[in-house]
C-alpha cells in the first residue's frame, strides 16, 4: 500500500499518511506542490514525557483505546454494550476527484468507508458508509460523517446559535481545552445553528485570513463537536444524531451518513462565502442554471392572517400588482375549516366557504394581473381537530400509553407510515394538478416530540416525499420554512428553491441574520421581505426606505398590506422593487463581498457582476453612532486598475441626506479608481440610526 494519499481540488488540497490504522492528516488547506515525505518530516514530532509509548497522530477515525482520550468518532452497541473497535486500513483508492479509505474490524464484523470528494472550487464533501460485514447485528450510537483534526493555524472558531426570530448569532473565540458540543433533538437542525461552523486564524477579516467552513447537509437532528485535548490537538466532528436503538444494522446492511461540506479560503470571510455560494449554485440547488429570475413576492400573512376570503385576497393581489410585485402567495387559512391555528392541519382541500368556486377565480385574477400564484402548506403536521386525525388517530408520531403533547395545537404526522405518506402525496398532488400554482411555501412549525426512535427515518421519508412531488411537478418552486430558520441546510436545499431565514422581518435584526446566513448560502435562496411597521415581533417602527433597502439584498418580497401604507411609502417601495428587478442578476449570480466596517453596528455588502462591469453596495447603520466622523467605507471586489462611476441611488434617507458631501453631484456620480475605492474608500453619512444607502458602481 502507498505511504501517502492526496486529494487535489481547485483551490484546496488534502494530504494523508497511510499506515496500519486510519489515515493521518498531514495537510488541509491551500494547494501545495511539496514532496509528501518533506511535508511528513515538517509536521512530525517526538514523544513527550506524559503520553502513551505509541505516538498518537491526528487521524480521521479516533476511537476509544490506544491512548486516545477524546470523543470517539464512532460508537457501536451490541447487547446494550459498547463494542471495542480496532480498525485496520484495508484499502485506499483515488479515482479522479474522489478519495476513499476502507477500514475494517474483522473481529467485530464492521467495515467503514470514508469518502472525500473535491466537489467545487475550494470545497470538499466528506461522508462515511458503515457496513455490517459480520454475522451479528449491532446498533449505532454515534458515527461522524466528518472527524477532522484541525490544522494548527485554525486556532479560533466561529460558532452559531440562536432562537426563534433571532437566528444565527455568532460567537467567535479561541478553541479552548475541553469539548464544546451542539446538538438538536427536535427532528430538524433547529435554531441552535450547530451544523454550521468556521475554524480560522485569529486575524480573520472580510478579505484576509485562512478559514475552514463546515456544514452537515442533513435536515434532521445532528451533533457537532469542537474539542481540544490537554496536549493542544483540536478536532471537529459532525454527524447525524441517533437515539438508542434507532438504527440497527443486521448482517449485510449498511448505513450511509449524510455528507459534510467543507470549504477553504485564504481570502477571509468573503472568499469562503463566495466559494460556498458557487458550490450551492452548481452542486446543491436543483437545476439552478435553469431557474428564471427570482420573482418579487407578496405573502398574505401579515396583511390578512386568517381573516381572508376570495374578495380580500383579490383586493390584496391588485394592490400588490400596482407596486410591481410578480408573485402572490396565499398563506395559512385557505383550506377546509382553517379559521385559526387550532384546527384542520391535514385537511388539504380548498375551503368552499371562503372560495365557492375553488381557487379558480382567484387564480384567474392573479394571473390576469401579470403575477403567478403561490400557496402555503404545513404537510408534516396534523391537528387533533381535523378530519384526518379523526379518521387516522395513530398516524401521528406518539408513544403508546403516553399523552400526546401538542405544540401550536398540533402533532407531527408520521411520514414513516406508508399510508400516511401516500395520503399526503395524493392531496398535494391533487392541489398542484388542479390549480396553476407555481410556488409552495412548505412550513414546519413545531419540533418532533416524542421522537419515538423515528428521527432519522422521518427525515428520509420527507426527502422521498419532496423528491416525488418535484418529479410530478418540475415547474413548481418549493420554499423550506420552519418557524423561520429552524430547518436550513444543504439537504433540504437539494430539494427546494429557497429558505425562510427568520420569521423576524425587522430590518435591524435582518441585517445581522442575512449576513450570518450569507456566509454559507447565496442571496437568491434567502427570502428577504419588507415587513410592516411597527414590526409585529420587535414592535420597532422603521422607515420604508430602510426596510426596502435591507430587503433588496436577498430574494425580495413584501409581507405587509399596501393598503395600510401611505402614498409616499408605496412610492418608495415601488422604486426599490424596480431596483431589485434591475439588479437581481448581479445579486443572484455575481460575487458578494462583506465589507469591513470597523463597527459591529454598521453593515456593508457589495455584489459584483461576474464580468466586473457593475456593482451594487448596501451600506447601513442600526444605532446612533458614537462619532460624527465615521470612517470612509472601503469597497471590495473591484479592479484596482479600472475607473468607476460611483453614485448614491435615490431615495436617500431623509435625516442623513443633509450630511451628504457638497461640491459634486452624488446623483450623477463621481469617477474614482478601484484602487482608491478599496484602499481609501468613500465617506457615507452613517451617523443616524436605521439609515441605509445604495451605492451604484459602474466601470467606465
Amino acid at each position: 500500500m502507498k505511504r501517502f494519499a492526496r486529494l487535489d481540488g481547485d483551490g484546496i488540497c488534502a494530504l494523508f499518511e497511510l499506515g496500519e490504522g486510519a489515515p493521518v492528516l498531514l495537510h488541509l488547506g491551500a494547494p501545495v506542490s511539496d514532496n509528501s515525505e518533506s511535508i511528513r518530516a515538517a509536521t512530525s514530532r517526538g514523544l513527550h514525557e506524559n503520553e502513551p509509548d505509541v505516538l498518537s497522530r491526528p487521524d480521521l477515525l479516533p476511537v476509544e483505546g490506544g491512548g486516545f482520550l477524546g470523543t470517539p468518532a464512532i460508537e457501536l452497541l451490541r447487547d446494550g454494550k459498547a463494542i471495542p473497535l480496532n480498525f485496520v486500513l484495508e484499502r485506499s483508492a483515488n479515482e479522479g476527484p474522489v478519495l476513499e479509505f476502507r477500514l475494517g474490524d474483522k473481529a467485530n464484523g464492521v467495515t467503514l468507508t470514508l469518502r472525500w470528494e473535491a466537489i467545487s472550487e475550494g470545497v470538499m464533501a466528506m461522508s462515511a458508509r458503515l457496513l455490517n460485514s459480520g454475522s451479528a447485528s449491532f446498533g449505532i450510537a454515534r458515527v461522524a460523517s466528518l472527524s477532522l483534526p484541525l490544522p494548527g493555524w485554525a486556532g479560533h472558531a466561529t460558532r452559531y446559535a440562536g432562537r426563534w426570530a433571532g437566528e444565527m448569532r455568532e460567537t467567535t473565540g479561541p478553541i479552548e481545552r475541553g469539548a464544546v458540543s451542539s446538538d438538536s433533538r427536535g427532528g430538524r437542525p433547529g435554531f441552535e445553528g450547530g451544523n454550521w461552523l468556521l475554524a480560522h486564524e485569529q486575524s480573520l477579516g472580510a478579505e484576509t485570513g485562512q478559514v475552514l467552513g463546515m456544514h452537515l447537509a442533513w435536515s434532521g437532528d445532528h451533533i457537532a463537536l469542537l474539542e481540544r485535548s490537554a496536549d493542544g490537538a483540536a478536532q471537529v466532528q459532525m454527524g447525524a444524531r441517533f437515539d438508542h436503538g434507532e438504527v440497527i444494522l443486521e448482517p449485510g446492511e449498511s448505513y450511509e451518513a449524510p455528507p459534510v461540506h467543507l470549504g477553504f479560503s485564504a481570502n477571509g470571510r468573503s472568499g469562503l462565502a463566495n466559494r460556498f455560494a458557487m458550490h450551492v449554485r452548481q452542486k446543491v440547488l436543483p437545476e439552478r442554471a435553469k431557474w428564471p429570475a427570482r420573482r418579487v413576492h407578496l405573502n398574505s400573512w401579515e396583511a390578512l392572517s386568517f381573516d381572508m376570503d376570495e374578495a380580500s385576497l383579490k383586493r390584496l393581489a391588485s394592490d400588490a400588482a400596482a407596486l410591481g410585485i410578480e408573485r402572490f402567495v396565499i398563506d395559512d387559512g385557505w383550506f377546509h375549516g382553517r379559521r385559526n391555528d387550532r384546527t384542520s392541519l391535514g385537511d388539504w382541500t380548498v375551503d368552499e366557504g371562503l372560495f365557492p368556486d375553488g381557487l379558480g377565480a382567484l387564480a384567474d385574477h392573479v394571473i390576469g394581473l401579470g403575477m403567478d400564484l403561490g400557496i402555503w402548506v404545513e404537510p408534516e403536521m396534523i391537528s387533533p381537530d381535523s378530519d384526518l386525525y379523526r379518521a387516522n388517530p395513530d398516524w401521528c408520531i406518539h408513544q403508546d400509553g403516553v399523552e400526546r403533547a401538542t405544540q401550536r395545537n398540533q402533532l407531527v404526522l408520521d411520514l414513516t407510515i406508508p399510508e400516511a405518506s401516500e395520503h399526503l402525496y395524493a392531496r398535494l398532488n391533487t392541489l398542484l394538478s388542479l390549480h396553476p400554482i407555481t410556488y409552495v411555501k412548505w412550513d414546519h412549525n413545531r419540533p418532533l416530540f416524542p421522537r419515538a426512535g423515528k428521527g432519522i427515518a422521518q427525515t428520509e421519508a420527507l426527502y422521498a416525499l419532496l423528491d416525488r412531488l418535484r418529479v410530478a411537478h418540475p415547474k413548481v418552486e418549493f420554499e423550506s420554512c420552519a418557524s423561520g430558520g429552524g430547518r436550513v441546510d444543504y439537504g433540504i436545499l437539494g430539494r427546494t428553491h429557497r429558505v425562510w431565514p427568520s420569521d423576524n422581518n425587522d430590518p435591524i435584526e435582518r441585517l445581522r441574520i442575512m449576513e450570518a446566513w450569507g456566509q454559507f448560502l447565496p442571496p437568491e435562496v434567502l427570502g428577504s421581505h419588507v415587513g410592516p411597521s411597527p414590526n409585529p415581533i420587535t414592535g420597532r417602527r422603521t422607515d420604508m426606505d430602510f426596510r426596502a433597502k435591507v430587503a433588496l439584498f436577498g430574494h425580495m418580497g413584501v409581507e405587509t398590506d399596501p393598503a395600510a401604507m401611505d402614498e409616499h411609502e408605496r412610492t418608495v417601495l415601488a422604486v426599490h422593487i424596480a431596483y431589485y428587478k434591475e439588479w437581481r442578476e448581479v445579486l443572484h449570480t455575481g460575487a458578494m463581498h462583506q465589507l469591513d466596517m470597523g463597527d459591529d453596528r454598521a453593515f456593508g455588502r457589495i455584489a459584483v457582476a461576474n464580468d466586473g462591469a457593475r456593482a451594487l453596495a448596501l451600506i447601513a447603520r442600526t444605532d446612533f453612532a458614537a462619532e460624527f466622523l465615521a470612517r470612509p467605507v472601503q469597497l471590495a471586489g473591484l479592479d484596482n486598475e479600472a475607473t468607476y462611476k460611483v453614485s448614491l441611488l435615490e431615495p436617500w434617507p431623509a435625516k442623513a441626506s443633509q450630511y451628504v458631501g457638497r461640491g459634486f453631484d452624488w446623483r450623477a456620480g463621481i469617477d474614482l479608481t478601484g484602487r482608491f475605492l478599496q484602499s481609501s474608500g468613500v465617506s457615507i453619512p452613517l451617523v443616524h440610526p436605521e439609515t441605509a444607502w445604495l451605492l451604484e458602481i459602474e466601470k467606465l
